[in-house]
C-alpha cells in the first residue's frame, strides 16, 4: 500500500499507475493506460488502445524501464485491475526486480496521483468533448502529455514547475553535488 511508504527522495523510485476511459464521437471508448513518475509527476510511458488488455499497462511499462533503466527496488503501484496481476507483468516485474504495490479493495484513495492526473487529462484535454476516433485520441494524448503536460505545465506541488523542468533541476543538483 503505497499510503504507508515515504515519498520518494527522486525520479523513479515510485511509479503509479491506472487505466480510464476516453470517449469516442461514434459512442464506444478508447483506453488509455499511464505510468507516472510519482516524485516528478512526469508521465513516463503511456498507450492508447481500442481495448484494455494486459499491453494497455505492460507496453508502456517496458518502454519506461528501457528507457529510464531505474535501479532495482523501484516501486510500481496500482489498483486492483486484472491488467496488474497478469503473468506477463508479473515476469516483467521479476526481471527488473521491481517491488509491485497495490491498492487496498475499494479505496481509489490509494492512488490518489493517478486519478488527478485522469482529472487534469480530462479537463484539460476533452472539456466536456470526445474524441473522433482511437487514432484521434492517439494524436491529441501525445499532444497533451508530451508537448504540454511534462514539459510546460506547471505544478504547485512542484514549485510551479513542469515535471521534466522538475527532474532536470534534480538531476543538476545531483551532478553538482558529486563534481565537488
Amino acid at each position: 500500500m503505497l499510503l504507508d511508504l515515504p515519498f520518494p527522495t527522486g525520479p523513479n523510485l515510485v511509479w503509479v499507475s491506472d487505466i480510464t476511459y476516453l470517449p469516442l464521437a461514434n459512442g464506444e471508448w478508447a483506453y488509455l493506460g499511464a505510468w507516472m513518475d510519482l516524485y516528478s509527476r512526469r508521465v513516463v510511458s503511456w498507450r492508447v488502445d481500442d481495448n484494455m488488455e494486459d499491453a494497455l499497462v505492460i507496453v508502456p511499462l517496458r518502454t519506461a524501464l528501457q528507457v529510464r533503466q531505474p535501479t532495482s527496488g523501484l516501486i510500481v503501484h496500482s489498483d486492483r485491475g486484472g491488467q496488474y496481476v497478469s503473468n506477463e507483468l508479473h515476469e516483467l516485474v521479476s526481471l527488473w526486480r521491481i517491488r509491485p504495490s497495490m491498492s487496498r479493495a475499494d479505496d481509489p484513495y490509494d492512488n490518489a496521483f493517478a486519478e488527478s492526473f485522469w482529472s487534469r487529462l480530462k479537463a484539460e484535454l476533452l472539456e466536456g468533448g470526445c474524441f473522433l476516433n482511437v487514432d484521434d485520441a492517439r494524436t491529441e494524448v501525445f499532444e497533451y502529455i508530451e508537448c504540454y503536460y511534462n514539459r510546460v505545465r506547471k505544478h504547485s506541488s512542484l514549485g510551479y514547475k513542469s515535471p521534466e523542468q522538475f527532474e532536470n533541476e534534480h538531476h543538476t543538483k545531483l551532478a553538482n553535488l558529486v563534481c565537488r
